[in-house]
C-alpha cells in the first residue's frame, strides 16, 4: 500500500539538510551546524556509610559551530566579532529552524539564547583544490531549547 504524503511527513525522520538560521530576525545561509547539545555535567555524592551515588550536575556550556559560503560585500560575521573590545560584546538570540520541503513551515526549532562570537575562521586556501571558500564560526550561548511545530 502507498503512503501518502501527509503519512510520509508523520512517520519518516525529518531530513537535516533543510534547515534556516535566523540571527536577530535576519535569515542567514549556513551549510552547516553543530553543536546544539543540552548536556549536564554529573556530580558524586557519597554518604558517611559508605554508599556511592551520581547525580545530574550543572549545565554545561554551550558551544556551536556555524559554516557558510564566503561571499562578496559585507560580512556580517565579521563585524559581529568585531564588537568584542574591552569586554563589551553584543549578544544575539538565533533561531535554527528545520523546515518542510518548501521552506515555508517549520517543523523543529532550537532557540540559542545570548550567543556570542567566539572564534571566525577563514577558509583554508588552497591553489590545488576547486573547493568553495567556507568561513566558521564559533558561538558560546547561555541556553538552548527547542520545540516542535
Amino acid at each position: 500500500m502507498a503512503l501518502t504524503p501527509e503519512q510520509i511527513d508523520f512517520e519518516y525522520p525529518i531530513p537535516s539538510y533543510r534547515f534556516v538560521v535566523s540571527i536577530d530576525d535576519e535569515k542567514i545561509p549556513f551549510s552547516n551546524v553543530t553543536g546544539l547539545d543540552i548536556k549536564y555535567g554529573e556530580m558524586e555524592y557519597r554518604d558517611g556509610v559508605g554508599n556511592y551515588f551520581k547525580m545530574p550536575g550543572l549545565r554545561e556550556k554551550v558551544t556551536i559551530t556555524l559554516r557558510k559560503g564566503l561571499f562578496r560585500g559585507s560580512n556580517g560575521l565579521y563585524e559581529w566579532i568585531s564588537t568584542i573590545s574591552l569586554n563589551k560584546v553584543v549578544k544575539k538570540d538565533i533561531m535554527i529552524s528545520l523546515t518542510n520541503e518548501q521552506g515555508d513551515e517549520y517543523l523543529f526549532t532550537w532557540n540559542v539564547a545570548d550567543a556570542f562570537p567566539t572564534s571566525l575562521s577563514s577558509p583554508t586556501l588552497d591553489a590545488n583544490s576547486n573547493e568553495v571558500s567556507i568561513q566558521e564560526l564559533t558561538l558560546t550561548a547561555d541556553r538552548v531549547t527547542y520545540q516542535m511545530y
